[in-house]
């Protein structure tokens, strides 16, 4: 069965040194610290590698995210991939669990989270099942 939590979370952003994509073309690369609440109490490390073009409001990045933290009582960690697009200024999110990337009592898990910032502010939305769960579907 998926559950769902939500909350608020902070963020820290420094910028390291950028990519060479080859024939002098670069992408940004930042690394992300997160700190969750809620009933995700937990942190994150995310490196980012993100680009623009020279159409206004066209751009991309994709991440991987460590979790590392509790979850409902339940201790452990796992990564999320994110794929984020902006097209002329619609921007699409994917924020996915990697499979099998659960570990300790987390282990097993999987779902997608949605991240909204509204003024100022970031929150999430966490949809997740836990494989083995007394409350999983069988």
């Amino acid at each position: 069965m998926t559950e769902q939590v939500k909350g608020e979370f902070e963020v820290s952003r420094s910028v390291q040194p950028p990519c060479d994509m080859g024939d002098g073309a670069v992408v940004g690369h930042y690394r992300i610290d997160k700190r969750f609440h809620g009933d995700l109490h937990a942190t994150s490390v995310v490196h980012m590698l993100a680009t623009g073009t020279d159409t206004p409001g066209s751009a991309a990045y994709v991440a991987i995210e460590r979790v590392s933290g509790v979850l409902r009582g339940r201790t452990g960690s796992f990564f999320l991939q994110h794929n984020g697009i902006m097209a002329r200024g619609a921007p699409t999110l994917s924020l996915t669990v990697v499979p099998d990337s659960g570990t300790g009592e987390l282990a097993g898990i999987s779902g997608a989270m949605a991240i909204d910032i509204t003024e100022g502010k970031h929150y999430y939305t966490f949809d997740y099942v836990l494989a083995g769960a007394p409350n999983a579907a069988a």
